[in-house]
This record gives C-alpha cells, sequence and structure tokens, in this order.
C-alpha cells in the first residue's frame, strides 16, 4: 500500500495520468535542471505538450480540444509538476488563460482562441498591475470609449506565459467611478500595435517560464469584450476560484517531488552508523509530511470534483490552495534539511525545489489573502447561524 493516498481513477482519466507520467519522465524531468540553470522557457516541451494533446486538455472538443474536466486537468498538472515545476506551471497557466474564455466567450471567441490554445498558442491572463497585485480592485489600466472602438492604456505584470503568448485577456477600468464594478475583460493580440513586451522577470523560482509586463497603448472593439461591459472583476474572480485549485495541484506535485528526494536521501545517507532516516528526528518530519501532503491532494480532488459538479467553490478552492503551497513549503524545506550542506548547493534537487515552490504561496493568491477570503466567509457563517 502507498503511503500517500491516491484518487482512483477512471478508465479516461488514467490515460492522461499515465501518458503525463511518461512525458515527464522521458522529456520534462530530464530537462528541469537545464531550465532552471538557463533560465530558457521549454519550446520543445511546448511542442510535446501540443502533439500529445495535454495542450488543449480542458478545452472542448467543438474547439480542438480533448475536453476534460478540472480533476483530470490538476491530475495531469499534478504528475507534470512532480518532475518539472516550470513545465507544470506552464501547463497552469494555460489553464489559467482558457478559464475566462470557457466562462464568457462567444462562439467566435472560444473558436479562435481555445482553438488556438490547443494548437500552443497560449493565452495570457492579465489582472495584476504595480499597487494592484493583491488588491486587484486597484487596477488603474483604462479603456476609454472612441467612436465605434475602445482606447486601451495602461501596464499589466507578472504575466506568467508573458511573451510566449499569442493573445492577452487584460482587465481595465470601463467606469473608473464604479470602482470594482466598472471592470471590463478584453482580449487583446500580443502582434496589435501599441502592445509592446519590454521587461521579463529574472525569477528565482519556476525558471524555465516566462513572466512578463505588458505595455499598452492600443485598440481594441467590441468583439473583443470578453464577457459583459463592466463586469470583468467578476470574471476574474470566477476564474481564480479555478485557477487556485490548479496551483494546489501544482503544489501537490512539487510537495511530492520533495518527498521524493528527501525520503530516497533519508534511507540512503548515513550518520553515527545508520541511515538517517532511522533517527525520529527525520522519521517523524517525513511522516508530518506524507501525511500532509496526503491531506492537500485530497482537498485538492475534491475541491476540483465540486467544480466539475457545478457548485461555488470560492471556499473550498481557497483552502486547497492555502494548505497544499503552504505543505509543499514545509516538504521542500524538510528536504533541504536533510540533504544538509550538499541541499544548499547546486545542482541538488532539493535546492531547485525549494525555489520553485515558493511562488506557490504567492500567485493566484496569496496565503494571506487565501486567510482573508476564508476569514470573510467564517464571519458570514457565524453571524448568520447567530441570527
Amino acid at each position: 500500500m502507498a503511503v500517500i493516498w491516491q484518487p482512483e481513477l477512471d478508465g479516461e482519466r488514467r490515460r492522461w495520468v499515465d501518458l503525463a507520467a511518461r512525458l515527464t519522465e522521458d522529456h520534462f524531468a530530464p530537462l528541469a535542471e537545464e531550465l532552471d540553470r538557463d533560465q530558457r522557457y521549454p519550446w520543445e516541451s511546448v511542442e510535446r505538450l501540443v502533439e500529445s494533446g495535454l495542450a488543449g486538455l480542458f478545452v472542448p472538443r467543438e474547439y480542438g480540444g480533448q475536453g476534460a474536466d478540472l480533476e483530470t486537468t490538476c491530475a495531469v498538472i499534478e504528475t507534470v509538476s512532480r518532475g518539472c515545476t516550470s513545465t507544470g506551471s506552464i501547463l497552469a497557466a494555460y489553464a489559467l488563460g482558457g478559464t475566462p474564455l470557457l466562462l464568457a466567450g462567444t462562439d467566435r471567441q472560444k473558436a479562435e482562441h481555445l482553438g488556438g490554445l490547443a494548437a500552443g498558442k497560449a493565452v495570457s491572463f492579465a489582472l495584476s498591475e504595480e499597487g494592484a497585485g493583491s488588491d486587484a480592485a486597484g487596477i488603474r489600466t483604462t479603456a476609454v470609449r472612441e467612436g465605434d472602438h475602445w482606447r486601451l492604456r495602461g501596464e499589466k505584470i507578472f504575466i506568467g506565459n508573458g511573451g510566449a503568448s499569442q493573445s492577452y485577456i487584460v482587465f481595465a477600468l470601463t467606469d473608473p467611478e464604479a470602482g470594482t464594478r466598472g471592470i471590463t475583460a478584453f482580449l487583446v493580440d500580443k502582434d496589435a500595435d501599441g502592445v509592446v513586451i519590454d521587461r521579463y522577470e529574472d525569477k528565482m523560482g519556476i525558471r524555465g517560464t516566462l513572466t512578463s509586463n505588458l505595455k499598452l497603448d492600443t485598440v481594441v472593439s467590441d468583439d473583443d469584450i470578453l464577457g459583459e461591459l463592466n463586469r470583468g472583476m467578476r470574471l476574474a474572480m470566477r476564474t481564480l476560484d479555478a485557477g487556485r485549485i490548479s496551483v494546489a495541484a501544482q503544489s501537490v506535485g512539487v510537495g511530492l517531488a520533495g518527498y521524493d528526494v528527501g525520503s530516497r536521501e533519508a534511507c540512503r545517507r548515513q550518520t553515527f552508523g545508520k541511515p538517517v532516516i532511522d533517527n525520529q528526528g527525520i522519521s517523524f518530519p517525513l511522516a508530518d509530511v506524507a501525511t500532509e501532503i496526503t491531506a492537500a491532494r485530497m482537498i485538492t480532488v475534491e475541491a476540483a470534483r465540486a467544480y466539475d459538479r457545478g457548485e461555488n467553490v470560492s471556499v473550498l478552492g481557497a483552502m486547497a490552495k492555502l494548505y497544499a503551497s503552504e505543505a509543499a513549503h514545509r516538504s521542500v524545506d524538510l528536504a533541504v534539511q536533510i540533504f544538509g550542506g550538499a541541499g544548499y548547493c547546486r545542482p541538488c534537487p532539493a535546492e531547485r525545489l525549494y525555489r520553485d515552490q515558493r511562488i506557490l504561496e504567492i500567485y493566484e493568491g496569496t496565503s494571506e489573502i487565501q486567510r482573508l477570503v476564508l476569514g470573510r466567509f467564517i464571519k458570514a457563517e457565524a453571524e448568520e447561524a447567530s441570527r
């Protein structure tokens, strides 16, 4: 019996997970160290994701994808992330960019952009700005009506897959006086006049991904509006509900990778004449990590299943993202400790995992934001119960 709980997978889901595992073992994992060292985007891995169908796994079949649900998508993201965090992050960014189209796109928008995504033309989610990260409602990018089009001006930052995407979903103020009720989402092509990327981030981890800014002084039409006018913030929050579950799946994959290398090193490394795993100072923390990863995987799977059932997952998604990302932190931290001094040096895989993991507690809602979200729900529930 495996120590860490494994969900039961049906035939179709098992097929996709097995395919992801083979590609990860044969191609993605062997590249992980090189991508980190050279900070190189793995176009060859993207090509394999496209050819295998994994890039468009969640895209409906009528738009060229595989029509998989979120549970399957998360199982694949977890599997890939276990071998290469950067490639797993690329997959998660594909899903993040595609979700608003699934939720609110017109048939034309879906055919063009989801169909393109399945073919490797990624769509990036562009919400964050300077001073408007956790406080997404503080965005300053504007879209002003000029005749029969909109003039879009501003700058977005920390865009996943930035520079590798064909298009961007940009959130802008269309009614500044209305605050969060005056934000609209627009589809913007990377090749449009006035769309410029002039900075790529030099990141601590997931260095095989591209993270960029996006400067905008461009024209978009009414046909480029995604969803309803002035309802963009609601679309963004619904997108993040699903995105947080994807990040939880990434986190489980990274946590498992830390557990894998840490437990094996604990069996190999000898101190005082015996393997270090025979010391309770090592075996007890490993037991805690195994338990936490099991719990993280369980809550992530249940959150994905709830999403697929059409339920509101604001609470469960926040819990999954919060718990799984912090469980991954404890897993990779322990792995570094087990390796000792070697764990602090390259090319030890624990050192890379330690850096890769840290972003999981930050993007798509920091741990503090997840606690804020949960605290608000707890307050509302308690007040209702006391009436």
